[in-house]
């Protein structure tokens, strides 16, 4: 008998680490009950970019005997329509539903899709153990699913009333089954004994379940009751990671730092077993953090951590009306001193859309959350989630939200569809400009000349309006070229700064082949910067060279990894004057050592004699 567990991802990259769970607790549900396998479970992952056709035709050629769908706002539409046509193609296969976006709406569902035969409701390793059993002893004597003899629950070999935490047809009627108790983490396990299954995706992790918090917005706040896995479980996993030297694991935990003394644990592991390679991603409140944990964190490799931070609004009105716990004050704070070592890759949210935050207020918002100097700034769009308090509010708010999922806001009381069609714009403009990371030194200069943040973006948007960008959106490189055009167009900046500006940005990021249109010739000093390497090569057999990572290499392979430019304005360090210089200098700009941060290249800077010229910041 074969279980096929189904995901329809979002991403390539990304994994389901819910059905990996289901998987690996049915298994040793089945060693702790004395049970012979009898099953095969498999687990088939698919992302929403695939064809619909070939997502139903993988299905149907791994001959499943029962089929579950792991459910979210970002799949559902596919999988309902995957549940029609299985019906069709399968229509002796029970096919169950699971996840946020099934829990919620059991009923509906499955009286909305005959095709279903049940869902099960909230965590589901122990249901679907249950259920694969109840299958195993079936699968003897299986028949057509919808027919007379099992149109009801009672005349089954085993009934489904039996299995707590399930939606399901009785004859006519609905039913729901007795409600399961949550999960005890400590006989979850460890999902990632065959790597090779995840090899590049991202590694998924869960040290923790539920939240403290109960926002409106989120279904987390459902689940208010926060279990912690064992901490000697945690640690043995995380160093397998470690070991394997994982690129990035990401923590699932919805606010990862509730309990202090579980999230100092981790993090000095990570600090004491650091390989150098392996990041972790981490989901916390900001305004928690205490000073022990601020000290440590800020001890840890450049790189090591990132911290993705939900600020939403800081719009104190909104946030005691979305039931949200928060001092932004000490937010800021803590945000600040993250910065300070220089070693933390940090993500910040905004959500758009929330009670009491008209398009001013969420202005003000923005500027003060990018203040704080964020490698990305989200900004998200509200969500009414069905079972959340926010859609039992949505008509006092006047919420207006798409019928279909993401069941995104249209417009609320304070914020016309007008103003959320001027965000959105706003919003691309933010992650083309902002948190690409490669206007890092364009993007400050421009803002001088707008009166906040915002209005830069704001302006950005309206350029790209005018000229149909949103409808064609320019390639990367030539964003580099839109961007040069809407200062000039807006009359913001001096030309030859601003072009001077925007060539370092490029070369940044790489060792750009084809040099872009606004730059100045580099013929005039191709003999100067030919003269640093050989001038380099001199140095090193005396011991005095500036490139110690390039002893190995001669004049012509330096060139190679290497890119130099002429610079005529001061433009580096923290605080940039953006002075026209007296004498040239060269950037010399360095591949092989990124920022771990936003991953661009390292620069030295160098004046006329090739002497290297100390920064601040560097």
């Amino acid at each position: 008998m074969k279980f096929l567990l189904t995901a329809v991802n979002a991403k390539y990259i990304h994994t389901n680490p819910a059905l990996y769970s289901l998987k690996a607790y049915a298994k040793r549900y089945q060693e702790d009950t004395g049970r012979q396998e009898k099953s095969c479970v498999q687990i088939a992952e698919f992302t929403i970019n695939n064809r619909f056709d070939e997502i139903l035709s993988g299905i149907y050629k791994q001959s499943p005997d029962v089929i579950a769908f792991s459910c979210y706002i970002w799949n559902i539409r596919e999988v309902l329509s995957l549940v029609r046509e299985l019906g069709k193609i399968l229509p002796s296969v029970p096919l169950w539903l699971g996840g946020p976006e099934a829990s919620y709406k059991a009923d509906e569902l499955l009286k909305s899709y005959p095709e279903l035969t049940g869902i099960m409701i909230g965590e589901g390793e122990e249901t679907f153990s249950e259920l694969l059993c109840y299958y195993e002893e079936k699968s003897g004597c299986c028949r057509e699913k919808g027919s007379v003899e099992t149109g009801g629950i009672d005349d089954e070999p085993k009934s489904l009333k039996d299995i707590r935490g399930i939606a399901c047809r009785n004859g006519e009627n609905i039913i729901h089954t007795e409600e399961r108790e949550l999960t005890d983490l400590s006989r979850l396990p460890f999902l990632y004994d065959e790597l090779s299954l995840f090899e590049n995706k991202i590694i998924y992790y869960e040290s923790s379940r539920g939240c403290p918090f109960r926002c409106s917005y989120c279904l987390s706040s459902i689940d208010k009751q926060v279990r912690l896995k064992d901490i000697s479980a945690v640690k043995r996993e995380l160093k397998f990671f470690l070991d394997h030297k994982v690129p990035q694991v990401k923590f699932i935990d919805r606010t990862f730092n509730c309990s202090h003394g579980h999230a100092m644990e981790i993090w000095k592991f990570i600090k004491e077993h650091d390989n150098g390679i392996t990041n972790f991603h981490f989901e916390i409140s900001a305004d928690l953090l205490n000073d022990e944990e601020l000290d440590l964190l800020n001890t840890l490799r450049p790189g090591a951590v990132q911290m993705e931070i939900g600020v939403q609004t800081v719009n104190e009105k909104a946030i005691k009306e979305i039931r949200r716990i928060m001092d932004v004050d000490k937010l800021e704070a803590a945000v600040k001193r993250l910065h300070a070592g220089k070693n933390i890759h940090i993500h910040l949210d905004l959500i758009a859309g929330l009670p009491f935050e008209d398009y001013e207020s969420f202005r003000n918002s923005f500027n003060r959350v990018y203040a704080m100097k964020p490698e990305q700034l989200q900004l998200g769009f509200l969500k009414v989630l069905s079972g959340s308090y926010m859609e039992e509010k949505s008509r006092d708010y006047g919420l207006l939200y798409t019928e279909n999922p993401p069941y995104e806001v249209l417009a609320t009381k304070w914020l016309p569809f007008e103003d959320v069609c001027r965000l959105k714009q706003v919003e691309e403009m933010v992650e083309l400009y902002y948190n690409s990371n490669q206007f890092t030194h364009t993007l400050p200069y421009l803002k001088r000349f707008f009166p906040d943040a915002f209005a830069l973006f704001e302006g950005l948007a309206a350029f790209y309006e005018r000229k149909g960008y949103f409808i064609n959106t320019p390639s990367r490189m030539y964003r580099y070229e839109a961007l040069f055009n809407f200062a000039m167009e807006e009359t913001v900046g001096e030309k030859e700064l601003v072009k001077e500006l925007l060539t370092m940005d490029v070369y940044f990021r790489e060792n750009a082949k084809s040099r872009p249109p606004f730059a100045k010739e580099l013929l005039p000093y191709k003999e100067k910067i030919n003269a640093f390497y050989r001038l380099e090569e001199m140095r090193r057999k005396r011991n005095e060279h500036l490139l110690k990572d390039y002893e190995a290499c001669e004049p012509r392979a330096m060139a190679r990894s290497l890119h130099m430019e002429p610079c005529f304005y001061d433009i580096f360090g923290e605080n940039p004057t953006y002075l026209r210089l007296q004498k040239e200098r060269f950037a010399l700009f360095d591949y092989r050592k990124r920022n771990p941060l936003i991953h661009e290249g390292s620069v030295l800077l160098l004046d006329e004699d090739f002497q290297k010229i100390e920064l601040s910041d560097n």
